[in-house]
Protein backbone atom coordinates (compact mmCIF):
# COMPACT_ATOMS: atom_id res chain seq x y z
CA UNK A 1 0.00 0.00 0.00
CA UNK A 2 1.56 3.42 -0.84
CA UNK A 3 2.13 5.83 1.85
CA UNK A 4 -0.62 8.19 0.72
CA UNK A 5 -4.25 9.45 2.42
CA UNK A 6 -7.24 11.02 2.97
CA UNK A 7 -6.86 14.53 3.68
CA UNK A 8 -5.67 14.56 7.64
CA UNK A 9 -4.29 16.65 10.16
CA UNK A 10 -1.24 16.03 12.04
CA UNK A 11 -1.12 17.59 15.65
CA UNK A 12 0.97 17.07 18.42
CA UNK A 13 -0.09 16.82 22.29
CA UNK A 14 -0.86 20.18 23.28
CA UNK A 15 -3.03 20.37 19.21
CA UNK A 16 -0.29 22.62 17.43
CA UNK A 17 -1.17 21.80 13.83
CA UNK A 18 2.00 19.99 11.86
CA UNK A 19 1.15 19.12 8.79
CA UNK A 20 -1.62 18.00 5.94
CA UNK A 21 -1.62 15.22 4.20
CA UNK A 22 -3.93 14.23 0.72
CA UNK A 23 -4.17 10.97 -1.24
CA UNK A 24 -7.61 8.51 -1.98
CA UNK A 25 -9.87 8.93 -0.23
CA UNK A 26 -10.60 4.98 0.20
CA UNK A 27 -8.05 5.17 3.35
CA UNK A 28 -9.98 7.91 5.13
CA UNK A 29 -8.48 9.09 7.85
CA UNK A 30 -4.83 8.36 7.36
CA UNK A 31 -1.67 10.14 6.92
CA UNK A 32 1.96 9.17 5.32
CA UNK A 33 3.91 7.12 7.71
CA UNK A 34 7.05 8.05 7.78
CA UNK A 35 9.58 5.61 7.70
CA UNK A 36 11.29 6.58 11.34
CA UNK A 37 7.86 6.58 12.80
CA UNK A 38 6.13 3.63 15.02
CA UNK A 39 2.42 4.02 14.76
CA UNK A 40 -0.40 2.70 16.85
CA UNK A 41 -3.42 2.73 14.98
CA UNK A 42 -6.49 1.71 17.41
CA UNK A 43 -8.80 -0.21 15.56
CA UNK A 44 -10.99 -1.46 18.54
CA UNK A 45 -11.22 -0.92 22.28
CA UNK A 46 -14.74 -1.30 23.25
CA UNK A 47 -14.12 -4.17 26.77
CA UNK A 48 -15.15 -7.05 27.03
CA UNK A 49 -17.70 -6.80 23.91
CA UNK A 50 -17.92 -4.50 21.27
CA UNK A 51 -19.75 -1.02 21.63
CA UNK A 52 -21.96 1.11 20.03
CA UNK A 53 -18.79 2.98 18.56
CA UNK A 54 -15.82 0.07 18.81
CA UNK A 55 -15.31 -3.27 18.26
CA UNK A 56 -13.54 -5.46 20.97
CA UNK A 57 -9.69 -5.10 21.38
CA UNK A 58 -7.26 -4.56 18.76
CA UNK A 59 -4.45 -2.62 17.55
CA UNK A 60 -2.35 -2.45 14.41
CA UNK A 61 1.31 -1.13 15.24
CA UNK A 62 3.34 -0.38 12.12
CA UNK A 63 7.24 0.33 11.89
CA UNK A 64 9.35 0.20 8.48
CA UNK A 65 7.10 -1.28 6.49
CA UNK A 66 5.94 -3.90 8.97
CA UNK A 67 2.66 -4.70 10.07
CA UNK A 68 1.61 -6.11 13.16
CA UNK A 69 -1.55 -6.74 15.37
CA UNK A 70 -1.94 -6.57 18.78
CA UNK A 71 -5.62 -8.85 19.84
CA UNK A 72 -8.13 -9.08 17.11
CA UNK A 73 -11.39 -9.35 18.78
CA UNK A 74 -14.71 -9.47 18.03
CA UNK A 75 -15.88 -6.87 15.07
CA UNK A 76 -12.37 -5.77 14.84
CA UNK A 77 -11.72 -7.53 11.46
CA UNK A 78 -14.44 -5.28 9.26
CA UNK A 79 -12.92 -2.06 11.16
CA UNK A 80 -9.35 -2.88 10.20
CA UNK A 81 -9.72 -2.74 6.70
CA UNK A 82 -10.80 0.66 6.58
CA UNK A 83 -6.92 1.03 7.71
CA UNK A 84 -4.78 -1.20 5.69
CA UNK A 85 -5.45 -4.08 3.02
CA UNK A 86 -7.27 -7.39 4.24
CA UNK A 87 -4.29 -9.34 3.53
CA UNK A 88 -1.56 -6.59 4.94
CA UNK A 89 -1.02 -7.72 8.44
CA UNK A 90 2.41 -9.34 8.74
CA UNK A 91 2.30 -10.74 11.86
CA UNK A 92 -0.63 -10.93 14.85
CA UNK A 93 0.40 -11.21 19.03
CA UNK A 94 -2.61 -12.85 21.24
CA UNK A 95 -2.53 -10.99 24.37
CA UNK A 96 -4.66 -14.07 25.90
CA UNK A 97 -7.45 -15.65 24.52
CA UNK A 98 -10.56 -14.23 25.94
CA UNK A 99 -13.20 -14.06 23.32
CA UNK A 100 -12.91 -9.86 23.28
CA UNK A 101 -9.24 -10.18 22.12
CA UNK A 102 -9.22 -13.41 19.90
CA UNK A 103 -12.52 -14.44 18.14
CA UNK A 104 -11.92 -12.14 15.17
CA UNK A 105 -9.39 -14.55 14.37
CA UNK A 106 -11.73 -17.52 13.60
CA UNK A 107 -12.82 -14.72 10.58
CA UNK A 108 -9.49 -13.85 9.11
CA UNK A 109 -8.76 -17.53 9.23
CA UNK A 110 -11.93 -18.02 6.22
CA UNK A 111 -10.40 -14.66 4.58
CA UNK A 112 -6.96 -16.27 4.24
CA UNK A 113 -8.14 -19.85 3.84
CA UNK A 114 -10.60 -19.14 1.06
CA UNK A 115 -9.03 -16.18 -0.61
CA UNK A 116 -10.32 -15.75 -4.59
CA UNK A 117 -7.02 -16.41 -5.50
CA UNK A 118 -6.09 -18.95 -3.53
CA UNK A 119 -5.11 -19.37 0.15
CA UNK A 120 -2.70 -16.62 1.35
CA UNK A 121 0.68 -17.32 2.76
CA UNK A 122 0.97 -18.12 6.22
CA UNK A 123 1.74 -15.80 8.92
CA UNK A 124 3.16 -16.32 12.39
CA UNK A 125 1.03 -15.70 15.61
CA UNK A 126 1.94 -15.08 19.01
CA UNK A 127 -0.21 -16.31 21.57
CA UNK A 128 -0.18 -17.85 25.12
CA UNK A 129 -0.40 -21.88 25.37
CA UNK A 130 -3.40 -23.32 23.29
CA UNK A 131 -4.04 -20.57 21.30
CA UNK A 132 -4.05 -22.85 18.55
CA UNK A 133 -6.53 -25.34 19.75
CA UNK A 134 -8.79 -22.13 20.63
CA UNK A 135 -8.71 -20.90 17.07
CA UNK A 136 -9.39 -24.47 15.77
CA UNK A 137 -12.24 -24.64 18.22
CA UNK A 138 -14.08 -21.34 17.30
CA UNK A 139 -13.97 -22.46 13.72
CA UNK A 140 -14.52 -26.12 13.60
CA UNK A 141 -12.38 -28.76 14.07
CA UNK A 142 -12.89 -30.67 11.17
CA UNK A 143 -12.87 -27.57 8.42
CA UNK A 144 -9.40 -26.93 10.88
CA UNK A 145 -8.04 -30.40 9.81
CA UNK A 146 -8.76 -30.52 6.38
CA UNK A 147 -7.70 -26.99 4.61
CA UNK A 148 -3.92 -26.21 4.84
CA UNK A 149 -3.32 -23.47 8.04
CA UNK A 150 -3.35 -20.21 7.53
CA UNK A 151 -1.05 -19.20 10.75
CA UNK A 152 1.85 -20.72 12.19
CA UNK A 153 1.51 -20.66 15.87
CA UNK A 154 4.30 -19.81 18.24
CA UNK A 155 4.06 -19.94 21.97
CA UNK A 156 4.86 -16.96 23.65
CA UNK A 157 7.21 -16.80 27.36
CA UNK A 158 7.93 -14.03 29.63
CA UNK A 159 10.96 -12.58 28.08
CA UNK A 160 12.64 -10.67 25.07
CA UNK A 161 12.17 -11.75 21.29
CA UNK A 162 12.23 -9.82 17.80
CA UNK A 163 9.20 -10.05 15.90
CA UNK A 164 9.76 -7.99 12.44
CA UNK A 165 11.68 -4.38 13.38
CA UNK A 166 10.11 -4.86 17.03
CA UNK A 167 11.96 -6.11 20.18
CA UNK A 168 9.13 -7.03 21.69
CA UNK A 169 9.05 -8.13 25.94
CA UNK A 170 6.09 -9.51 27.09
CA UNK A 171 5.49 -10.31 30.93
CA UNK A 172 2.51 -12.11 32.62
CA UNK A 173 -0.42 -9.94 33.72
CA UNK A 174 -2.40 -10.23 36.58
CA UNK A 175 -6.05 -11.62 35.02
CA UNK A 176 -7.83 -14.91 35.66
CA UNK A 177 -6.25 -16.53 32.23
CA UNK A 178 -2.42 -16.35 31.18
CA UNK A 179 -2.47 -12.70 29.91
CA UNK A 180 0.75 -11.05 28.64
CA UNK A 181 1.23 -7.14 28.37
CA UNK A 182 3.76 -6.39 25.33
CA UNK A 183 6.10 -3.45 24.93
CA UNK A 184 7.45 -2.46 21.28
CA UNK A 185 10.75 -0.95 20.92
CA UNK A 186 11.64 0.22 17.66
CA UNK A 187 13.84 3.34 16.40
CA UNK A 188 14.32 4.69 19.98
CA UNK A 189 10.72 4.45 20.75
CA UNK A 190 9.20 2.26 22.78
CA UNK A 191 5.18 1.74 22.98
CA UNK A 192 3.27 -0.19 26.17
CA UNK A 193 0.26 -2.46 26.16
CA UNK A 194 -1.20 -3.59 29.38
CA UNK A 195 -3.56 -5.87 27.88
CA UNK A 196 -6.12 -6.94 30.75
CA UNK A 197 -4.28 -7.20 34.25
CA UNK A 198 -5.59 -5.76 38.10
CA UNK A 199 -3.06 -4.38 39.66
CA UNK A 200 0.66 -5.49 38.79
CA UNK A 201 3.29 -4.66 39.91
CA UNK A 202 5.20 -6.17 36.20
CA UNK A 203 3.18 -3.49 34.15
CA UNK A 204 4.60 -1.10 35.54
CA UNK A 205 8.47 -2.12 34.82
CA UNK A 206 7.27 -3.29 31.57
CA UNK A 207 6.20 0.29 30.69
CA UNK A 208 9.08 2.07 32.20
CA UNK A 209 10.02 5.07 30.49
CA UNK A 210 7.82 4.19 27.17
CA UNK A 211 7.06 7.15 25.04
CA UNK A 212 3.24 5.85 25.40
CA UNK A 213 1.70 3.22 27.41
CA UNK A 214 -2.03 1.93 26.15
CA UNK A 215 -3.53 0.70 29.55
CA UNK A 216 -7.04 -0.75 29.93
CA UNK A 217 -9.20 0.89 32.50
CA UNK A 218 -12.26 -1.40 32.78
CA UNK A 219 -13.78 -0.85 35.83
CA UNK A 220 -15.45 2.07 36.98
CA UNK A 221 -14.36 3.54 40.66
CA UNK A 222 -17.73 2.33 41.86
CA UNK A 223 -19.12 -0.48 40.40
CA UNK A 224 -22.01 0.38 38.00
CA UNK A 225 -25.07 -2.03 37.03
CA UNK A 226 -25.12 -2.32 33.27
CA UNK A 227 -27.95 -0.55 31.57
CA UNK A 228 -31.08 -2.09 31.95
CA UNK A 229 -30.05 -4.39 35.02
CA UNK A 230 -32.92 -5.07 37.11
CA UNK A 231 -32.83 -4.42 40.92
CA UNK A 232 -33.96 -7.93 42.46
CA UNK A 233 -32.07 -10.53 44.70
CA UNK A 234 -29.39 -11.59 43.27
CA UNK A 235 -29.13 -8.15 41.14
CA UNK A 236 -28.28 -5.75 43.49
CA UNK A 237 -28.76 -2.08 41.73
CA UNK A 238 -30.70 -0.40 39.34
CA UNK A 239 -30.10 0.92 35.85
CA UNK A 240 -27.27 3.88 35.89
CA UNK A 241 -27.19 3.78 39.36
CA UNK A 242 -24.29 2.36 41.81
CA UNK A 243 -24.58 -1.62 42.33
CA UNK A 244 -22.29 -4.23 41.47
CA UNK A 245 -22.71 -6.66 38.79
CA UNK A 246 -23.05 -9.55 42.14
CA UNK A 247 -22.04 -9.09 45.56
CA UNK A 248 -23.40 -6.74 48.52
CA UNK A 249 -24.43 -3.30 47.29
CA UNK A 250 -21.21 -0.82 46.72
CA UNK A 251 -18.88 -4.22 46.89
CA UNK A 252 -15.61 -3.30 45.51
CA UNK A 253 -14.74 -4.40 42.15
CA UNK A 254 -13.08 -7.89 41.68
CA UNK A 255 -9.23 -7.76 42.94
CA UNK A 256 -7.42 -9.03 40.26
CA UNK A 257 -9.13 -8.77 37.45
CA UNK A 258 -9.55 -5.17 35.61
CA UNK A 259 -7.86 -1.45 36.26
CA UNK A 260 -10.58 1.80 37.12
CA UNK A 261 -9.03 4.94 35.88
CA UNK A 262 -7.51 6.10 38.74
CA UNK A 263 -5.22 2.52 38.96
CA UNK A 264 -4.33 3.09 35.32
CA UNK A 265 -3.23 6.28 36.14
CA UNK A 266 -0.97 5.11 39.04
CA UNK A 267 0.77 2.98 37.01
CA UNK A 268 1.45 5.45 34.31
CA UNK A 269 3.01 7.38 37.20
CA UNK A 270 5.08 4.70 38.36
CA UNK A 271 6.43 3.64 35.36
CA UNK A 272 7.27 7.21 34.44
CA UNK A 273 5.61 7.16 31.44
CA UNK A 274 5.42 10.01 28.21
CA UNK A 275 1.72 9.85 27.79
CA UNK A 276 -1.04 7.42 28.69
CA UNK A 277 -4.07 6.64 26.80
CA UNK A 278 -6.66 4.80 28.39
CA UNK A 279 -8.29 1.37 26.27
CA UNK A 280 -10.62 -1.70 26.94
CA UNK A 281 -13.79 1.06 27.96
CA UNK A 282 -16.86 -1.15 28.92
CA UNK A 283 -20.05 0.74 27.43
CA UNK A 284 -21.79 1.30 30.45
CA UNK A 285 -18.94 3.16 31.84
CA UNK A 286 -19.07 6.86 32.17
CA UNK A 287 -16.02 7.47 30.13
CA UNK A 288 -15.16 11.44 31.59
CA UNK A 289 -15.42 10.00 34.94
CA UNK A 290 -12.51 7.30 33.76
CA UNK A 291 -10.52 9.96 32.25
CA UNK A 292 -10.61 12.50 35.10
CA UNK A 293 -9.78 9.52 37.61
CA UNK A 294 -6.72 8.62 35.33
CA UNK A 295 -5.60 12.76 35.45
CA UNK A 296 -5.73 12.59 39.03
CA UNK A 297 -3.44 10.24 39.49
CA UNK A 298 -0.94 10.91 36.71
CA UNK A 299 0.50 14.62 35.53
CA UNK A 300 1.32 13.79 32.02
CA UNK A 301 -1.01 13.75 28.86
CA UNK A 302 -3.98 11.40 28.89
CA UNK A 303 -6.72 10.27 27.08
CA UNK A 304 -8.85 7.83 26.11
CA UNK A 305 -8.79 5.31 23.04
CA UNK A 306 -10.94 5.07 20.09
CA UNK A 307 -11.64 3.48 17.09
CA UNK A 308 -9.44 5.11 14.32
CA UNK A 309 -7.38 7.25 16.54
CA UNK A 310 -3.88 7.09 15.52
CA UNK A 311 -0.33 7.66 17.29
CA UNK A 312 3.11 8.38 15.75
CA UNK A 313 5.66 7.60 18.00
CA UNK A 314 8.54 10.44 16.25
CA UNK A 315 11.62 10.24 18.11
CA UNK A 316 11.92 9.44 21.58
CA UNK A 317 9.28 11.68 23.99
CA UNK A 318 7.92 12.62 20.88
CA UNK A 319 4.01 11.24 20.39
CA UNK A 320 2.21 13.00 17.71
CA UNK A 321 -1.48 12.30 17.23
CA UNK A 322 -3.39 12.39 13.60
CA UNK A 323 -7.00 13.32 13.44
CA UNK A 324 -9.42 13.10 10.23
Amino acid sequence: MDNVAFPATLVDVRGTTLAVATGPPELAGQVPLAWRTMRLTVIGCAGSFPGPDSPASSYLVEADGFRMLLDLGNGALGVLQRHIGLFDIDAICLSHLHGDHCLDMASYWVARTYAPDGPKPMIPVYGPAGTSERRAGAQGRSIAREMSPAFAFETLTPGASRIGPFEITVDHMNHPVETFAFRLEQGGRALAYSADTGESAALVRLARGADLLLCEASFAAVALSPPGWPSSPGRPGSPGRPGPLAGPPHSPNPPDLHLTGRQAGQHAARAAVGELVLTHLVAWNDRASTLAEAASAFGGPVSLAASGRIFDLDGPGNVFHTTS
